[in-house]
C-alpha cells in the first residue's frame, strides 16, 4: 500500500483530479481493516479539497443496536469504490424503533433512499424452557422476525426507502455442546428459526444483508470481538466490519445496476482439460473418471445454474468447429448441450472480433459480457480490444474454477422470474426467425410469415419483479433509462395519474415473453392537456416486428381515453441507448426543445390514426389480468 498511498498523497497536494480514480482503485484492491480507514481518511481530505461531488449524493442511512462510526466510514468508502458518491445518515446507538416510528426522526427527516437496519442480536432469544418443542419455538421466532419486518413496513412506507435487513449472526460458544441443534430454544436453533422467517417473509423492498453467511464464511470466531462491544458497541471484529461494508455497496450497486447477461465460455482447459483438437473425445479430461476430470464437470454443472437463472451462454474457442462441438454432441459425461447455448463460434479468428460479433447477433452490449478463459494472452487481447467486457482469468487448479465464478458476484440476481429460466429457449429459437426472414422476399410477407400475437395488459402483481428487473437493465431501447424499485412500480400502478401496461409478443416459432413496458402520465393542468411519456422500453430482439407501432398505438389510444389533446414524449441520450434517438421524430413527433441531457417532442392525440400491423393485438380485461 505504501507506494499507491504516496501517488494519492502526492495527487491530493496537487489537487490532482486522477485522485478520485486511485482513490477507488486502491479502495477495490485493499480488504485491510486499518488500511481501509486510512483511505477513508483521504477521501475527507479530497473532499475538502475538490468539493462535494457532483451530482445528487445517494442517501443511505445507517441504524441499529450498535456504534456506527467505523462501519459508516467503511461504507462511504466502498461505496465510492462501487462509484456512488454518497451522503451517509447514522442513527444513534440502539435507537432504531424509535427513530423508525417517530415521524419527524432525524432519520425519517433525511428521507434516505436506502437503510441498513442491524437489530440486536443479543436480544433475540427464546424466553422459555430450552427444551420446549420446535411447535411451541416456531411461533415466537416468527413473532421477533414480523416485528423486524414491520418497522421495515413503517420505515418504508413514510420515506420509500429499500431497506437492507441485516439477520443475525449464530452465537460461536460451545453453549449446549451437541444438543444446541436438537432444541429449538437454544440460542442458536433461535436464531436460526428468526433469520429463516425474515428471508421467506421479506417484501420486495426489503433485501436480506446476510450477516449469518458472513460471519460463517469468515468464521464465527473470527467474526465476533466482545471487547469492541463491550468498550464501543461495534457490530463485530474489524474484518466482519469490512465484509459487512462491502455488502452493502454490493446490495446497493446491484439495486442500481444490472447483472450480467451473457456468460462467454473458452473451451480447451476451461471446460474440460486437454486440447480437443489434439486429444480427441475420447482423450479430454471430462466427468467421474479422475479428480481433474470431475471438477470441470463440477464447473460446468455450476454454469448450467446460471442459466436456469437466464444467463445466456455462449461459446468463443480457437478451434475448428466441428471438433469444438464434437464433445457437446458426443461425449458422454459433457452436461453442457448444444441446446444450451445461444452462440457456437469456434474459429481462429480474434476473440475479441468473436466476442463484437456475438454481441452483434444476440442485440446485447458489451458491457453485459462476461468472458472466462485460462489463457492470460487470450484474457489480455478482449481486455484491451473489447474493454466493455469483464474477464476472469481461470487459475490452474479446475476445482478452484467454480468459486471463481461464484465471487466475481456478477450474475446475481435481485429476484428471478419465470422469463429468466426461459431466456435461452427465446434467443434459440430467434435463429429460425432469421433464416425465415432470409428467405422472404419482402419484409410485409415475413411479419405476415410470423402469425404474431401480442397482449397488452396493465401492470399486475405478477408482473411487479418482472418490470423492475427490465427498468434497471434495459439501455438500448429506453428512452428515458428511468429506474426503478419494485415499490415504486407498485407505487405507480396505484396513482391515479399513470398508465402502465406491458406487451407480451408471441408467434408461431414460440413465445418471446414480456417485451415492452410503457408508462404514461396524464397531465391535464397544461394547455393542451398532455399525456406524458415517462418509460418506453422494449426488447431488442424484437426490433422492426411492428412492435413499437402496437406500443404507440396503445399510448395514443390512452391517451385519448384520458381525454388529453397531446402526447408528449422525452429521449434522455446516454452512452448506450442512441438506437432511439429518432425514435420519436421517426413517429412524426415534432421537437420542442432540445439541451445536452434531453430532448423533448410533441405530437396531437386528437389528429392520430392508428398503424396497421401484421401483428394480431388483444386487451385482457382487468379481472383476467
Amino acid at each position: 500500500m505504501a507506494a499507491p498511498l504516496d501517488v494519492l498523497r502526492a495527487q491530493l497536494a496537487e489537487k490532482d483530479p486522477a485522485f478520485w480514480e486511485g482513490l477507488a482503485l486502491c479502495t477495490r484492491d485493499t480488504h485491510a481493516y486499518t488500511e481501509l480507514l486510512t483511505l477513508s481518511t483521504m477521501r475527507k481530505r479530497g473532499v475538502r479539497a475538490f468539493g462535494a461531488a457532483h451530482g445528487a449524493p445517494l442517501r443511505v442511512a445507517l441504524i441499529g443496536a450498535n456504534a456506527l462510526q467505523a462501519l459508516g466510514d467503511l461504507v462511504e468508502q466502498m461505496l465510492l469504490a462501487a462509484g456512488f458518491a454518497a451522503s451517509v445518515f447514522l442513527g444513534e446507538y440502539d435507537s432504531y424503533e424509535f427513530e423508525i416510528r417517530d415521524a419527524d426522526s432525524a432519520l425519517n427527516q433525511f428521507q434516505p433512499q436506502v437503510v441498513l437496519i442491524l437489530p440486536s442480536e443479543r436480544r433475540c432469544r427464546y424466553s422459555g424452557p430450552v427444551t420446549d418443542p420446535l411447535g411451541v419455538v416456531q411461533p415466537f421466532a416468527a413473532a421477533w422476525a414480523d416485528d423486524l419486518l414491520g418497522l421495515c413496513r413503517t420505515l418504508h412506507d413514510r420515506t420509500g426507502a429499500e431497506i437492507l435487513l441485516a439477520n443475525l449472526a449464530l452465537p460461536g460458544g460451545f453453549s449446549l455442546g451437541a444438543y444446541r441443534a436438537k432444541a429449538p430454544g437454544s440460542d442458536w436453533s433461535f436464531r436460526k428459526l428468526t433469520n429463516l422467517a425474515l428471508g421467506f417473509a421479506a417484501p420486495a423492498y426489503v433485501h436480506i444483508c446476510d450477516v449469518e453467511f458472513l460471519c460463517a464464511r469468515r468464521g464465527l470466531l473470527a467474526s465476533r470481538d466482545d471487547r469492541a462491544w463491550f468498550q464501543s458497541k461495534q457490530p463485530g471484529s474489524p474484518e466482519l466490519l469490512v465484509d459487512l461494508a462491502k455488502e452493502v455497496a454490493h446490495l446497493v450497486t446491484s439495486l442500481r445496476r444490472a447483472p450480467a447477461k451473457v456468460l462467454v465460455l473458452d473451451l480447451d482447459n476451461t471446460l474440460w482439460g486437454g486440447i480437443i483438437g489434439d486429444d480427441g473425445i475420447e482423450g479430454i479430461e471430462i466427468g467421474t473418471t479422475s479428480p481433474r476430470g470431475e471438477a470441470f464437470r463440477a464447473f460446468q454443472e455450476y454454469i448450467l445454474s446460471l442459466k436456469d437463472r437466464g444467463v445466456l451462454l455462449a461459446v468463443c474457442s480457437k478451434n475448428e468447429d466441428a471438433a469444438a462441438r464434437g464433445p457437446f454432441e458426443k461425449h458422454p459425461e459433457m452436461l453442457l448441450r448444444l441446446k444450451d447455448i445461444v452462440a457456437f463460434y469456434a474459429n481462429w479468428q480474434p476473440k475479441s472480433e468473436n466476442i463484437k460479433a456475438i454481441a452483434t447477433e444476440l442485440g446485447l452490449g458489451l458491457d453485459s459480457f462476461v468472458f472466462v478463459d485460462d489463457n492470460p494472452a487470450e484474457v489480455e487481447i478482449v481486455r484491451q480490444f473489447v474493454p466493455a467486457v469483464t474477464t476472469i482469468l481461470l487459475g490452474a487448479d479446475p476445482a478452484d474454477y467454480r468459486r471463481q465464478l461464484e465471487d466475481s458476484r456478477l450474475f446475481e440476481p435481485l429476484q428471478l422470474t419465470g422469463e429468466d429460466a426461459r431466456r435461452t429457449d427465446q434467443y434459440r429459437v430467434e435463429s429460425e426467425r432469421r433464416a425465415l426472414q432470409s428467405d422472404a422476399t419482402d419484409m410485409p410477407t415475413y411479419l405476415a410469415s410470423l402469425e404474431m400475437n401480442a397482449v397488452i395488459s396493465p401492470f399486475t402483481a405478477v408482473d411487479i419483479p418482472r418490470v423492475s428487473q427490465l427498468t434497471n437493465k434495459s439501455n438500448q431501447f429506453n428512452l428515458t433509462t428511468v429506474r426503478r424499485t419494485e415499490s415504486e412500480i407498485r407505487a405507480l400502478m396505484e396513482s391515479p395519474a399513470h398508465r402502465c401496461f406491458t406487451v407480451r409478443l408471441s408467434d408461431r416459432f414460440g413465445d418471446h415473453g414480456l417485451v415492452v413496458v410503457a408508462i404514461g402520465r396524464v397531465d391535464l393542468t397544461t394547455t393542451p392537456t398532455s399525456f406524458h411519456i415517462d418509460t418506453w422500453l422494449m426488447s431488442c430482439r424484437v426490433l422492426k416486428r411492428q412492435v413499437e407501432e402496437v406500443t404507440l398505438n396503445e399510448l395514443f389510444r390512452l391517451a385519448t381515453e384520458a381525454g388529453c389533446e397531446e402526447v408528449v414524449g422525452v429521449y434522455r441520450p446516454t452512452a448506450k441507448n442512441a438506437m432511439v434517438a429518432e425514435l420519436l421524430p421517426n413517429f412524426q413527433f415534432a421537437e420542442t426543445s432540445a439541451s445536452a441531457d434531453e430532448r423533448r417532442y410533441r405530437r396531437s392525440a386528437t389528429s392520430y390514426v392508428p398503424t396497421e400491423t401484421k401483428i394480431h393485438a388483444t386487451r385482457p380485461s382487468r379481472e383476467n389480468s
